[in-house]
C-alpha cells in the first residue's frame, strides 16, 4: 500500500492542497483585519491559522513522503511520518492556545479599541472560507491520522470565525471591547482540546497500542480455537500508520496438521473477521499438550478437551 500511487495518499494530497490555498488566503485577510481593528481575537485566530498554514504544509509533505516505498533499513516505508506530522501538529495548537490566553488576560486587564464591524465581516469571511475548507477535508481525516491533525486545526477556525463574528457584533451593538479577549479565550479552549486529541491518538500510535476496533483478546481466543490450532503465543497487533494495522503470532498446531495450510487459513479468518491484512504468523507443530492464547505476558488457558 505504501507507493506513489497509493489512492488515499493521492486523495489525501489533493485535499491538503486546496485547504492550505484556503487558509493562506484568510491568514492574509485576518492580519490586514486585525491591524486595522486592533482586534486580539482576529491576531489570536491569525496566529491559529498560520499553525494552520504549517500544519497544512507539513501534513502535505508527510503524506508526499508517506508515499514512498519500503526500502533498506525502512523496511515500513516513511508511513509512520504521517503520525509524527499529527503529534507535531497537537503540539503547537496546544502551545499556541497557551500564548493566546496570556494575551487575553493582558487584554481583559487592559482592554484596547476594537473596531467590531471590520471583525465582524473579516470573522464572517473567514467562517465561510474555513468552511469549506473543513468540507474538503472532511472525508479523508476519517481515514488519515496525518490528515485528522490539518482537519482540526481548521475546523477549529470555523468555531473560532463564529466567535469573532459574536464579539465583532457585540462591541458594535454595546462597545464592551473586553468582549474580544473573551472570544480569543473561547478560541484558545477549542485549540486545547484539539490538541489533546490528537496527542491521544498519536502517542497510542508510538507506543505501539492496539488498534480501537480491535480486541487483541478476542483474536487470540478465535485463533486458538480454529480447528487444528493447539496455541497461541507472543500474540501482537498495532498500528503502523493509519488505516494499516498489523499482527505478529506464534501458532502451533496439532502434530498432523498441515502448517502452510493452517497459516493460509488464519491469514484469510484475520482478514475477514478483524480486517487485518498485514500479518506475520509463525506456525510450528507442537507436542501435546494444554492449549493457550498469550497477549504478552497474559496468559488464557483451554484444556485439550475444550478442542473436542
Amino acid at each position: 500500500m505504501h507507493h506513489e500511487h497509493d489512492p488515499r495518499l493521492i486523495a489525501d494530497r489533493r485535499a491538503l492542497t486546496i485547504a492550505l490555498v484556503l487558509v493562506a488566503t484568510i491568514l492574509v485577510a485576518e492580519v490586514v483585519g486585525g491591524v486595522v481593528a486592533h482586534s486580539l481575537a482576529l491576531f489570536a485566530d491569525a496566529g491559529h491559522m498560520l499553525t494552520d498554514v504549517a500544519a497544512l504544509g507539513f501534513a502535505l509533505v508527510a503524506a508526499g513522503i508517506a508515499a514512498r516505498p519500503a526500502a533498506g533499513r525502512w523496511t515500513f516505508g516513511y508511513s509512520r511520518l504521517e503520525i509524527l506530522a499529527a503529534q507535531v501538529n497537537g503540539i503547537t495548537l496546544g502551545l499556541l492556545a497557551v500564548w493566546i490566553v496570556f494575551s487575553a488576560i493582558h487584554r481583559l486587564i487592559d482592554p484596547h479599541d476594537v473596531r467590531g464591524g471590520v471583525v465582524l465581516f473579516v470573522a464572517l469571511a473567514g467562517a465561510l472560507v474555513s468552511g469549506v475548507a473543513t468540507f474538503v477535508l472532511a472525508r479523508a481525516s476519517r481515514e488519515s491520522l496525518n490528515v485528522r491533525g490539518a482537519f482540526l486545526h481548521v475546523a477549529t477556525d470555523v468555531a473560532a470565525f463564529a466567535a469573532a463574528a459574536l464579539a465583532g457584533g457585540l462591541i458594535l451593538a454595546t462597545g464592551w471591547n473586553r468582549l474580544d479577549p473573551i472570544a480569543s479565550l473561547f478560541v484558545a479552549a477549542l485549540m486545547l482540546w484539539s490538541s489533546a486529541q490528537l496527542l491521544r491518538e498519536s502517542t497510542k500510535i508510538f507506543l505501539e497500542r492496539a488498534p480501537d476496533d480491535v480486541d487483541p483478546e478476542a483474536i487470540g481466543q478465535t485463533l486458538v480455537h480454529e480447528s487444528g490450532v493447539v496455541e497461541v503465543h507472543d500474540l501482537h497487533v498495532w498500528t503502523v500508520t493509519s488505516g494499516f494495522p498489523a499482527l505478529s503470532a506464534h501458532v502451533l498446531v496439532e502434530p498432523d496438521a498441515d502448517c502452510h495450510g493452517a497459516r493460509r487459513r488464519l491469514e484469510q479468518l484475520l482478514a475477514e473477521r478483524f480486517g487485518i491484512s498485514h500479518t506475520t504468523l509463525q506456525v510450528e507443530h507442537a507436542e501435546p499438550a494444554t492449549t493457550r492464547v498469550s497477549l504478552g505476558d497474559a496468559v488464557a488457558r483451554r484444556t485439550p478437551v475444550e478442542r473436542r
